[in-house]
């Protein structure tokens, strides 16, 4: 009996936009682990009357799939954050690739940059790694106390399904909310 080969997908697909069917490539990792198809495609019907000419920040960006939707949807200008140096290096491949230059990557630690105020956004994507509660709870924290979400600005999070609850400020006001077996995906306009 032949053992069957384990196969890692090096690609993502761009779902919208002006770069719909385009295709960006990843470097694989366990951290890594990209918003899937329909997800991505759910959440962009919830953005579209919010995206066009929009400022977004990716706090995690990781393959950088949110910020290129984003740009792919005529979003303003993307501020994408990474941790990871080598996921730093495909994202600016991409962007050359696709010839994006309205996305800055920025090579960081998201909690850290947090607190530096520099300016508002129109849309906050918060998809830290699941198996870390605190980079979510302090990204809220900061993403509030540091003013980063303008008056009906929305943000996005995507985590884990657990028991463990995430105290949300109360002046975001959750607008959509899916969920999966293991994913619980919502977004909130901040009043």
């Amino acid at each position: 009996m032949k053992k069957k080969k384990s196969f890692k997908k090096n690609s993502l697909n761009i779902i919208g936009g002006k770069f719909k069917r385009k295709k960006i490539n990843i470097k694989h990792s366990n951290e890594l682990r990209p918003t899937k198809n329909f997800i991505r495609e759910t959440l962009f019907n919830w953005l579209k009357k919010y995206i066009y000419n929009s400022k977004c920040l990716d706090c995690f960006s990781g393959s950088g799939i949110l910020g290129i939707e984003s740009i792919s949807r005529n979003a303003k200008l993307v501020t994408a954050l990474e941790i990871n140096k080598k996921h730093v290096q495909y994202i600016k491949k991409n962007l050359k690739k696709l010839k994006i230059k309205k996305m800055k990557v920025i090579h960081a630690n998201t909690v850290k940059w947090l607190y530096k105020k520099k300016f508002q956004y129109d849309i906050i994507f918060l998809d830290p790694p699941y198996n870390n509660n605190y980079l979510l709870k302090k990204s809220i924290f900061l993403l509030e106390k540091k003013k980063w979400i303008k008056k009906n600005g929305i943000i996005y999070i995507e985590k884990k399904r657990n028991k463990k609850k995430i105290i949300i400020p109360k002046n975001w006001i959750i607008k959509k909310k899916k969920k999966t077996k293991k994913i619980e995906y919502k977004i909130y306009l901040k009043k």
